[in-house]
């Protein structure tokens, strides 16, 4: 979510991505109780999702229960922390899902599905029921995208349709659905479906906000 395009498509407050950047992760004590992230790194973090403060710091509590010897609650350091990709896809909310790792990989910086707490957010922030659908579909479009070329080709379909029926179709079945879903939403007929040719998709499929969602 505090990728350029993300804020260009859906900004909450102007000068948000800005806002997000990691120098403004700070902690602070009052008294014997710690607090975890500066007024204006929360403030900072509102802009660039769709949560609420109270929202953020659940999540951050759930990020860092997921490697507590790992992820301090003290961020006055900006600690390079990143969370082990086995442990952010054995979460509930993703355990089950076909796409877990495909998902995890697409919010990583570096594609390998180790998570720091802003691709964290920036997750669960999309994912979640607030986002808006030409967001939601420009990240679904990414996951399917398997071979990162900024297409979804034949290849990729078969990877989508494969994982969407758990393998329960044979390779003649997956591949007559391909030809169908290409047949159908590839509007300039090269074979391919690009990120426009997707969103027209999308629109005809009123229940995919539903579905491209996790609950926090």
């Amino acid at each position: 979510m505090c990728s350029s395009l993300a804020t260009r498509v859906a900004p909450r407050r102007s000068g948000a991505s800005g806002a997000c950047s990691r120098a403004l992760a700070a902690a602070f004590t009052m008294g014997n109780k710690q607090t975890v992230f500066t007024h204006e790194q929360l403030e900072a973090y509102q802009d660039c999702t769709f949560f609420t403060r109270k929202e953020i710091m659940r999540l951050f509590y759930r990020y860092q229960d997921l490697a507590p010897q790992l992820v301090p609650l003290d961020y006055t350091s900006c600690p390079d922390v990143k969370v082990p990709y086995e442990l952010i896809g054995s979460m509930p909310e993703l355990k089950d899902n076909p796409f877990r790792q495909r998902i995890a990989q697409v919010f990583s910086d570096d594609g390998d599905g180790h998570m720091t707490l802003d691709n964290f957010l920036d997750m669960f922030s999309v994912m979640s029921e607030m986002a808006p659908r030409d967001l939601k579909a420009y990240y679904a479009f990414k996951i399917y995208d398997f071979n990162d070329d900024g297409y979804i080709c034949a290849w990729d379909l078969e990877q989508t349709v494969t994982k969407l029926t758990r393998g329960e179709l044979s390779a003649e079945e997956v591949s007559l659905v391909c030809e169908k879903v290409l047949g159908e939403a590839d509007g300039d007929h090269d074979g391919r479906l690009s990120l426009e040719d997707f969103q027209n998709m999308i629109l005809r499929a009123p229940d995919f906000l539903s579905t491209f969602h996790i609950r926090i």
